[in-house]
């Protein structure tokens, strides 16, 4: 059996001294990548209002400033626990970001973020990041391997 949905995320590229802020998905079509932190928007949210409580709550980061830097798409199929498989258009909203400090949550959030680091985008790969991620780093003209 295949579901087939559709979701609206808003993301933040968080980037400080050639590193970039990326939490690790615990779940989800993405498992185990690293992904820019952000979410899905809530019903009658306005973008900026989702990227700015979705960076509290999964790298509990405030953010002061933040430029749209474009809106993309993606799909991704994956087996769900429940062994049904869905297919996801997935609509993501990214923007650059400007945080206060540096400070980033590590912890685990308990749903899908196995916590917020700062990665050198120099080490990283494609196979570890998420499309979205990589989207963004080839958009701001980083070389990714």
């Amino acid at each position: 059996m295949e579901i087939k949905k559709k979701r609206i995320g808003v993301y933040g590229v968080i980037i400080q001294n050639e590193k970039i802020a990326l939490v690790r998905k615990a779940g989800g079509g993405y498992k185990g990548k690293l992904d820019l932190p952000g979410g899905g928007m809530e019903h009658k949210e306005m973008p900026i209002e989702t990227l700015k409580r979705e960076l509290m709550e999964e790298a509990e980061v405030e953010v002061t400033n933040c430029d749209l830097l474009d809106v993309t798409a993606t799909n991704v199929r994956w087996l769900m626990p429940d062994g049904v498989y869905e297919d996801l258009h997935h609509i993501g909203i990214l923007y650059t970001v400007t945080i206060t400090g540096s400070k980033v949550k590590t912890d685990a959030d308990g749903l899908d973020s196995e916590g917020c680091n700062w990665y050198n985008i120099s080490e990283l790969n494609k196979n570890e990041l998420s499309p979205f991620t990589i989207y963004a780093l080839e958009k701001l003209e980083y070389n990714i391997k």
